[in-house]
């Protein structure tokens, strides 16, 4: 059933066709006569889209219109005006119409109305239980952002309670956006390293040299500007977790030596004679396919075991289903609030567009999409117009086209992208199970999607 739609009009027999065109659509519907019994119908029961016609005696439409949007703000109203009325469909929307049909009545118009409003009902009704969700449903770890009520969060928090009180090495696998480092401060939280320090650091960050130095550290005189001996990471985090993000974009000259440091807990800073034992935990991160670069010789198939001994998948956004509007009603709350801004939501139109857009960024691009909203915003419900240009714009891909319009018709190897992103969002983000499912190697699916990934 697609909702329920309560009908107005004096005229008993435009009732009963209106009442059966939309029947047939799948609408539940009920017909009273007069604009007194439309209010007591819904004072009594649950409806989701009232349709009512302005030529009544007694009370008119619009009056109808008025008295149910005052007593329920999230009904939407639909008026049926004579041809060539605008006068009445002006005077309808003032009051809070959410639209009008012309009469005599198109069936297939009406029942894109109906629908169109009953899709924004539900909408509405959607956001108002997620901002609820959002505002008081406890955040599992108790960390800014970490938030979701998907069945795919679920997994990951179940898992992130379970090991965080170990001292096992944790590699969090994504797609960039994700949220790794916020997973690692998790377990970070969650640990019984807690009171320790974090010490995070990007590996694709700097050259080889400098990194071995940032990590391990270095004595005076080892090289050019060394005037004195520093620590490195390792033992900055000495009794705490040395978060490494990209690893998969470590050097190979210093792969063994962060093998050593893994197996044995010693560093030797550069330029050192002597070993220094760390009491380290490391949580580890990549978007890349390491067992690919393992193939290729790009990375040591003994540090990625030393690396993997519990892996932490992290699901895309586009798998999250109502993890958008939670996340997006949670980053709107925090961005209006540090710029002193009286935003508090989403329009069920703008929810719409976010379930509807593939986020390819993740949970990073719809932070942004919501500062960037929260920043234009004109009212205090965030509008489609607020939204990103690519976001109000996008359609839901569609492999198989059914029109022999030109404009829908794409090159072989964009259905070919489609396709492929299709059955990665199918497989949760699944990325062996999605290239068992293409008939596609692991190796030539990852090169795919980090061709997709870099927009060429």
């Amino acid at each position: 059933m697609q909702g329920r739609v309560l009908i107005v009009d004096d005229d008993a027999e435009l009732v009963k066709l209106l009442s059966l065109v939309l029947t047939r659509k799948g609408f539940e519907t009920r017909g009273v006569r007069s604009g007194a019994e439309a209010l007591t119908a819904l004072a009594a029961e649950h409806f989701d889209v009232l349709l009512t016609d302005v030529q009544m005696p007694g009370m008119d439409g619009i009056a109808v219109c008025e008295r149910a949007v005052a007593a329920h703000p999230d009904l939407p109203v639909i008026v049926l005006t004579a041809f060539g009325s605008m006068e009445s469909a002006v005077a309808a929307i003032r009051v809070g119409a959410y639209d009008f049909v012309t009469k005599p009545v198109d069936n297939t118009v009406l029942s894109l109305a109906v629908e169109r409003a009953a899709r924004h009902r539900a909408l509405g009704d959607e956001v108002r239980r997620l901002r609820v969700t959002a505002a008081e449903a406890p955040a599992p770890l108790h960390l800014p952002g970490v938030l979701g009520d998907s069945a795919a969060m679920r997994q990951v928090y179940d898992l992130l309670l379970r090991v965080a009180d170990t001292e096992s090495t944790v590699l969090v696998t994504g797609e960039s956006g994700t949220g790794k480092e916020l997973a690692a401060r998790a377990i970070h939280a969650r640990s019984r390293r807690a009171l320790g320090p974090f010490v995070a650091i990007n590996c694709a960050a700097m050259p080889a040299q400098l990194l071995e130095s940032e990590l391990f550290g270095h004595k005076r005189g080892a090289f050019t500007d060394a005037r004195a001996d520093r620590k490195g990471l390792f033992q900055q985090a000495d009794g705490g977790t040395l978060f490494l993000d990209e690893v998969g974009e470590l050097p190979m000259e210093l792969q063994p030596k962060l093998l050593r440091a893994l197996q044995e807990r010693v560093v030797r800073p550069v330029g050192g004679d002597l070993e220094v034992p760390v009491n380290v935990r490391v949580v580890a991160a990549t978007n890349r396919d390491l067992e690919t670069a393992i193939e290729e010789h790009r990375f040591r198939e003994d540090l990625y075991y030393r690396l993997n001994v519990i892996n932490l998948p992290l699901p895309p956004l586009r798998s999250r289903g109502g993890d958008v509007l939670i996340l997006a009603q949670h980053f709107i709350e925090r961005f209006a609030a540090r710029a002193d801004r009286r935003v508090k939501g989403l329009t069920p139109e703008a929810a719409a567009r976010l379930m509807d857009y593939a986020w390819p960024g993740n949970v990073r691009e719809l932070q942004n999409a919501m500062e960037r909203a929260v920043a234009l915003a004109r009212y205090e419900q965030v509008t489609v117009d607020d939204l990103p240009e690519k976001v109000r714009k996008y359609q839901r891909s569609h492999v198989l086209v059914a029109s022999d319009d030109p404009r829908e018709l794409v090159p072989l190897e964009e259905v070919e992208r489609r396709y492929i992103l299709r059955v990665l969002e199918a497989v949760g983000g699944n990325k062996t199970l999605a290239a068992d499912t293409l008939g596609l190697d692991r190796k030539t699916l990852y090169r795919k999607l980090e061709r997709y990934a870099q927009g060429s």
